[in-house]
């Protein structure tokens, strides 16, 4: 199932309205904010924010800073949970591989790694997933959201 007919872009419409009751009255678009395409609802990112933080934080750090010395293989030989702040890579990739990677683990997107990475599919609902990743991307500058948008446009299996 391709990510864009997880939210029908009008969509996370329940997070959405889940984010309305806890925020306020606006649900509009953070400007500048996209996910394959579409306008991303601020309350979409605050609830991101606190999934992120119950679910991603204690490895990917509670400033996205990721682990210590993340470039460098574990004794395990798997690699350290890289950040996702603008000095990550993160941004270097298209919705559709971080919407795959954060349902199905690396292994989804590249068969065969192994990776201390766990699949979110039953954990995180499609929505949830989409709302961590606009809340990761809402901190990047806008130089790095336009050039994840680019490479996003071009993802051959969008």
């Amino acid at each position: 199932m391709k990510p864009t007919t997880l939210f029908a872009i009008a969509g996370l419409s329940a997070i959405g309205a889940g984010a309305q009751a806890q925020s306020g009255p606006s649900d509009l678009p953070l400007e500048g904010l996209f996910f394959l395409g579409a306008p991303v609802p601020d309350g979409a990112v605050q609830i991101g924010q606190q999934l992120y933080a119950e679910n991603c934080a204690s490895c990917h750090g509670v400033n996205l800073e990721g682990q210590p010395d993340w470039r460098r293989r574990l004794d395990t030989g798997r690699m350290p949970a890289p950040p996702h702040d603008v000095s990550g890579h993160t941004w270097h990739h298209s919705d559709r591989a971080l919407f795959l990677t954060t349902r199905g683990g690396v292994g989804a997107v590249v068969p065969g790694y192994e990776s201390d990475m766990p699949a979110f599919e039953g954990i995180l609902t499609d929505d949830e997933i989409v709302a961590v990743l606009a809340y990761i991307k809402s901190t990047w500058p806008e130089q790095q959201r336009t050039i994840q948008a680019e490479i996003t446009a071009s993802d051959p299996g969008r």
